[in-house]
């Protein structure tokens, strides 16, 4: 009987315990409700600055027009996407996304060979880039890598294929996406 009327007494303590911590634990999670936070579907605007392992400066929109894109919705590269889930609005961050999360391994395939007559007089130096479409009428901008006596090199990779970045990020703001019909 004794050690049944201990029992009871433990109980009743952990319950007038647990009581307070639940409502402590409901007030944390209204006050953290994730609506200022990075999560699919949201619409983010960033600010950014890329840089690669030489410590050279790509691009940067730093003072300038903010990044704003949905998240989940594959508008950036996937590294950054999933290095940004969970961020809150003001929160600052060095992400550092290697090619198979970003522009992919430099792909010898894209490197061809055209006839020289095909190119341009004034594009027929290494390091000019040109324009025009792909089969599926994609925009590319193939850089002259070498000009030869009868053809010209071209590499189709993207400029920062191969490349490791990163990326210092500002989350400006955080809002829940629009819904246009």
């Amino acid at each position: 009987m004794a050690l049944q009327a201990l029992a009871i007494k433990a109980v009743c303590c952990l319950f007038f315990l647990a009581v307070p911590l639940a409502t402590l634990v409901q007030a944390e999670v209204a006050e953290g409700d994730g609506s200022m936070m990075v999560s699919e579907g949201k619409t983010i605007s960033m600010e950014y600055t890329l840089t690669l392992e030489d410590k050279n400066v790509v691009d940067t929109n730093v003072g300038k027009e903010p990044l704003k894109f949905t998240q989940g919705q594959h508008q950036i590269i996937p590294g950054l996407e999933a290095a940004l889930e969970g961020m809150k609005k003001g929160e600052t961050k060095q992400v550092t996304v290697g090619p198979d999360q970003a522009y992919g391994a430099l792909n010898p395939k894209a490197i061809q060979e055209v006839p020289i007559d095909k190119i341009p007089a004034e594009a027929r130096k290494v390091g000019a880039t040109l324009q025009g479409q792909d089969a599926q009428g994609r925009v590319v901008h193939p850089k002259v890598t070498e000009v030869k006596e009868q053809v010209v090199v071209l590499d189709f990779n993207h400029p920062l294929a191969g490349k490791t970045l990163t990326f210092d990020v500002t989350i400006l703001d955080v809002e829940a996406a629009s819904t246009t019909p």
